[in-house]
């Protein structure tokens, strides 16, 4: 909702609260406001200019010289582009030295050899949108009422002297939906009194019953229809204040009848509808269910079918408008018309909502419908709106309303006491300051002893149960104000559990590893819920899935993750690491609750690092990968009790994919994405690893053991074995560190070798062992006696031989 400062000035004194100040004001009240916009900011130097001549300019086709009137001393010449500029018109000039929107600064200039003292503006040039400008106005310059005095600021006359807050308004205060409701609610926040608008009708002697009959076959989609009706209206412009106003709020004007039902839907929040009471066909209104197929033309020249859902107003036999939502153009209000129908009803939102997305048409009037209108508003707005016709389209209003009344709502009654008021809100506030409260917001109020019975006004429909006071009074008196505690009793000081202080060691690892955090959907689809599971279970389906996609609850992460990394790789993105922590969803047979787990994976692609200055550059590998993994568990303290075994896994490579152990027990994989995965998601050499984070977070390991730096050196000795090529590294690692110990150290991999030099089925494998007693000096005689024992059980126990 887009409020205008200075108009909502006609309905409550706001003398010493400015635009801004008024917005924290409301926003600390409940209703946030999203923005105050300043209407005339970076605007100044424009005027009200007379054009006293306009002849064309001999050197240019579409151009126009024009003798302006500012109100100074001289008249001044300025050459002007517009298509419809004409003499006699009243126009806003941008004087030398004005400024305009963007920082337009307006100087002295010669246009094809024409001096040009000043610019002749559109309502565009001057900040406003083009959806919102009179459509004769929308190619050209704005002309101004005759009345319009000339050299006065045309800023002012067109109301861009204004503020305008705009109301981020939620689904229970539809009240806010209108300038008055607005206005009750700064009047209570302000302690001011609200005025109400102007309605005095001198209605003629005809009565409107002699011209119209009202039967409503719907009553519960349609309690309450009142009409009226206004004689020899002269269609034409509407007041300028009246167009701004429109503007202001988002709205273009037409006519000035069309725009006094629009200004009554802002004004009172009560939409109302125009017909051409000659146009009608008839002198009969009939609001009625539509028939199936039954087509209407509304006023955007579309021809729409109904059903028996949508609700229509009719002339006795075809229709003549979507209720509340929009009317047909075969009743339309036109520059002919004389006399006008006036509509003003209350119609159920439930059928407003239902025609209003069956055809795509999202009105002013279709969302005040929907969200509820102020029943003892509807004759009001009528009466309103007939006054605005006399007024300003020369109407006769004829005598009386032709109504049809079955409405049965009544104000809510809700009653509290004063002890729960304090006790919810932990204050010690007073009967009298409660009532003040409810004064301010103009509900009725009646006291016995503590309790207290608030009769609430029909516009404000969201208060119905005692929850509903209790808001109010706590907003009206000032969240603020709201006296501060502190918990009585003993409290527990929130902290984070090891399991979450563990996960958040794990996320800061891998992102201090050089990868990107991910978020994906815990839905996936059938083809893909299965894909690298780590337990093997049926597969959980939604009931009611959104779509096909997103229809399984994952059983794996990195799926997941793939299509991240296919969604950037072909934004050219295609150097990255993700990786995420999240659940994965077990099946524990039918009808029974699924096991919850969280994994961790990642997925990594390209580049690794680039050095180009240096001539490097590194893709991602297994190794890479892995070592993230070593490292993320060095972290934990769990390197020990990890082991990686070769495997095999559908997915993966068939010879890049290791199965990670914990303790003996298999929680994970690591490896690189089979080819044709890769080449389906169009990605370059992609690997992944996922664990079950939730079995190594919980793994308890012992206290932190620091060692001594050793004071004595440490011997080193390289083997090459030559083995069966089927061996694997770490049988060979495991067999030289259980000979090795105490003295082994450290065993590590430095070389493989498989050739042309080599036996067939045969492979040379290089580690280099490290010996060390942190007591004493080792001597070498001490060395080669347990390194030979080392080699004798390699041969025994792995068939492993020196390399010759």
């Amino acid at each position: 909702m887009f409020v205008s400062y200075k108009w909502l000035q006609e309905y409550v004194d706001l003398s010493g609260v400015t635009a801004e100040e008024l917005a924290q004001k409301v926003t600390k009240s409940g209703i946030e406001v999203e923005g105050v916009e300043v209407l005339n900011e970076g605007i100044m130097g424009v005027v009200i200019g007379y054009i006293l001549e306009r002849e064309q300019h001999p050197n240019a086709d579409k151009l126009s010289k024009c003798l302006v009137d500012i109100g100074g001393e001289q008249p001044i010449q300025i050459i002007c582009g517009a298509k419809n500029v004409a003499k006699g018109q009243k126009v806003a000039v941008a004087t030398v030295g004005a400024v305009l929107p963007g920082n337009f600064k307006i100087k002295k200039a010669k246009l094809r050899g024409e001096e040009s003292n000043g610019m002749i503006c559109s309502l565009q040039e001057l900040g406003m949108e083009g959806k919102i400008i009179p459509k004769e106005y929308s190619e050209g310059i704005f002309v101004f009422p005759a009345d319009a005095p000339v050299g006065t600021d045309a800023i002012e006359l067109l109301n861009r002297d204004d503020a305008v807050l705009e109301l981020g308004l939620t689904p229970n205060r539809a009240d806010c939906l209108s300038m008055l409701g607005v206005a009750y609610e700064v009047a209570a926040i302000l302690n001011r009194e609200v005025k109400l608008p102007q309605i005095d009708l001198n209605p003629a002697q005809e009565k409107a019953s002699d011209y119209i009959k009202i039967n409503v076959e719907a009553k519960e989609d349609n309690p309450l229809y009142v009409a009226k009706v206004i004689k020899n209206v002269k269609i034409g412009p509407s007041p300028l204040w009246m167009q701004t106003r429109l503007m202001s709020a988002g709205i273009r004007p037409h006519n000035n009848v069309v725009d006094i039902t629009n200004y009554i839907l802002l004004e009172y929040g009560q939409p109302l509808h125009a017909f051409d009471y000659d146009r009608l066909g008839s002198k009969e209104i009939l609001v009625r269910r539509a028939k199936e197929g039954e087509t209407i033309q509304t006023l955007d020249d579309v021809n729409r079918t109904l059903t028996s859902d949508h609700l229509v107003i009719t002339n006795g036999d075809e229709p003549v408008a979507i209720a509340g939502v929009m009317g047909g153009a075969n009743s339309e209000v036109t520059s002919d018309t004389t006399t006008v129908l006036l509509e003003s009803a209350y119609f159920n939102g439930g059928t407003v909502r239902k025609a209003s997305k069956d055809h795509g048409l999202r009105s002013e009037a279709s969302a005040r419908f929907e969200k509820g209108v102020d029943p003892n508003r509807v004759r009001p707005a009528g009466d309103r709106a007939a006054y605005l016709m006399a007024k300003y389209a020369n109407g006769e209003v004829l005598e009386g309303s032709v109504e049809v009344d079955t409405l049965t709502i009544q104000p809510s009654v809700v009653s509290i006491t004063l002890e729960k008021i304090n006790r919810v809100l932990g204050m010690n506030l007073s009967v009298n300051e409660v009532k003040d409260i409810f004064d301010r917001l103009q509900f009725e109020v009646s006291l016995d002893q503590e309790r207290i019975t608030v009769t609430v006004p029909t516009r404000r429909g969201d208060i119905t149960i005692e929850e509903d006071l209790i808001e109010e009074v706590a907003r009206l008196y000032g969240y603020d104000n709201i006296p501060k505690t502190l918990p009585i009793g003993s409290t527990t000081p929130g902290k984070l559990s090891d399991y979450q202080k563990k996960r958040r060691v794990v996320r800061r690892y891998l992102e201090g590893a050089g990868l990107y955090q991910a978020t994906t959907y815990s839905l996936t689809s059938e083809d893909k819920v299965s894909q690298y599971a780590l337990e093997d279970r049926e597969p959980i389906r939604l009931a009611m899935p959104m779509s096909e996609d997103r229809s399984m609850l994952r059983q794996s992460i990195v799926p997941q993750l793939l299509e991240a990394l296919k969604y950037n790789s072909a934004r050219k993105n295609d150097s990255l690491g993700v990786y995420e922590t999240g659940a994965v969803f077990l099946s524990n047979g039918q009808d029974v609750q699924p096991d919850e787990e969280e994994h961790v994976a990642a997925a990594i692609t390209g580049i690794w690092h680039s050095h180009l200055w240096q001539g490097e550059k590194k893709s991602v590998d297994f190794f890479v990968l892995k070592g993230i993994v070593e490292g993320l568990f060095n972290k934990l303290g769990f390197t020990e009790k990890v082991a990686y075994v070769q495997a095999k896994m559908d997915g993966m490579h068939p010879g890049r994919t290791a199965e990670i152990q914990f303790a003996g027990e298999r929680i994970g994989f690591i490896g690189q994405i089979h080819p044709s995965v890769q080449k389906e998601l169009d990605l370059k050499e992609t690997f992944a690893f996922e664990l079950k984070l939730k079995t190594v977070l919980e793994a308890e390991n012992g206290p932190l053991q620091y060692v001594a730096i050793p004071r004595f050196p440490s011997m080193t000795r390289d083997i090459a074995l030559v083995v069966d090529i089927e061996t694997v590294s770490s049988q060979l690692k495991e067999i030289i560190f259980t000979t090795g110990a105490p003295l082994l150290k450290e065993v590590t991999v430095f070389d493989l070798y498989e050739g042309e030099h080599m036996e067939e089925g045969k492979k040379s494998i290089a580690f280099s062992l490290n010996y060390l007693d942190p007591e004493r000096t080792l001597t070498d005689e001490e060395v080669t006696k347990v390194h030979e024992k080392v080699l004798e059980a390699l041969k025994d126990k792995a068939g492993a031989v020196l390399r010759g």
